[in-house]
């Protein structure tokens, strides 16, 4: 009992959003979607800005439109902003979203990539390249980091696409 008190209680939020999480993954996108939608309903506009930016995260990846999915995305970034603003210091999961931006500013950079917008694109893929400079040396990182790494070979060197975007993939 005296172990369990040091542990930090299970959030019931972010694992409803994990559960999701695996049943998108397990193929069943359409499903995924209307379940995360209804937990976006759940915690509004204003609720935790960790809970809301973890998942409009995943909800951009169940979006069939590029610009829905640039839309989530973006919603993302906002909420994990917010989570790290020096305002909020206090606030536990504001260490959370930090680690995120990578996450957050690769995909964005892909959105704008796949809309054509190759500055944005650019822009965020810089600022993915940047944050990923913190990121451990795990399977996370590497995964997140080798992401970037095709993202700028397929930006190429000469301001246009050097390919096609393919799909988001998490890493």
């Amino acid at each position: 009992m005296a172990e369990r008190q040091g542990q930090a209680a299970p959030d019931a939020v972010l694992t409803r959003i994990g559960q999701v999480v695996m049943l998108h993954h397990a193929g069943d996108r359409e499903e995924a979607r209307h379940r995360f939608l209804g937990l976006w309903a759940e915690i509004g506009e204003n609720g935790d800005p960790l809970h809301r930016c973890t998942l409009a995260h995943y909800l951009a990846d169940t979006q069939d439109d590029p610009e829905d999915e640039l839309d989530w995305d973006l919603r993302a970034l906002t909420a994990a902003e917010e989570a790290a603003d020096d305002r909020l210091a206090g606030y536990e999961g504001s260490l959370a979203a930090r680690a995120l931006y990578p996450s957050l500013h690769l995909n964005l950079a892909a959105d704008y990539a796949r809309l054509g917008r190759t500055d944005a694109a650019r822009s965020h893929l810089r600022r993915a390249r940047g944050a990923a400079l913190t990121l451990a040396d795990d399977r996370y990182g590497e995964g997140v980091r080798a992401a970037i790494g095709r993202l700028e070979i397929l930006l190429g060197e000469g301001g246009t696409p050097g390919g096609r975007v393919p799909p988001r993939q998490r890493p």
